[in-house]
């Protein structure tokens, strides 16, 4: 499967993005994850007129050529991230590539509750109106206490936690392939 995944924050050191990063490489025999980096990406504003900035369309052209897509989320003040938040904004206002695409959120954290608040939330932006991405509701990916998990290069380090993302990837495949086959039928 394509997957674009999505780091949700725009810190030079980001687990998230380190955990995409570990997918990549742990599921390479299985998928094809192209992870995208959002530090380049302007904050938005809706007074913004004209074509979307090109690392926006860049991003809506991977993501229109993806099957899937996994959105990595920090969680800060029990919160999205204003960078994630950005992000979602810029793909609601004149680009749509999430309308109808299977999503999952995922997320690592430094804290006991490992971004468990910022998914949630999340998950209420995606499905909103203008949005309306497909978003797996299936088991929860969440690490807490993300720096005794995870060595310096970015290696999961717990197999159980490997064990439950493997789990949770194989159910999001099954939704995202249903999800897509669905999308097919209705577009004919």
């Amino acid at each position: 499967m394509k997957i674009a995944a999505i780091a949700g924050s725009n810190a030079n050191h980001s687990y998230n993005r380190m955990l995409l990063e570990f997918m990549a490489q742990h599921f390479k025999d299985q998928d094809q994850i192209d992870v995208i980096d959002i530090r380049q990406v302007p904050m938005f504003n809706e007074s913004f007129k004209g074509d979307a900035p090109e690392v926006i369309k860049d991003i809506d052209r991977r993501i229109k050529d993806a099957d899937a897509v996994i959105i990595a989320s920090p969680e800060y003040n029990h919160s999205i991230t204003s960078a994630l938040k950005s992000i979602v904004e810029w793909l609601s206002y004149s680009v749509h590539p999430l309308t109808g695409k299977p999503v999952m959120t995922i997320g690592a954290s430094t804290h006991d509750q490992g971004a468990s608040r910022s998914q949630v939330q999340l998950r209420d932006i995606l499905i909103s109106p203008g949005i309306n991405a497909s978003v797996y509701q299936g088991d929860e990916f969440f690490m807490s206490n993300v720096t005794s998990l995870m060595d310096e290069n970015g290696n999961i380090t717990d197999e159980r936690t490997i064990g439950f993302l493997e789990k949770c990837m194989n159910g999001f495949r099954y939704y995202a392939k249903a999800i897509d086959r669905m999308n097919e039928e209705m577009s004919k």
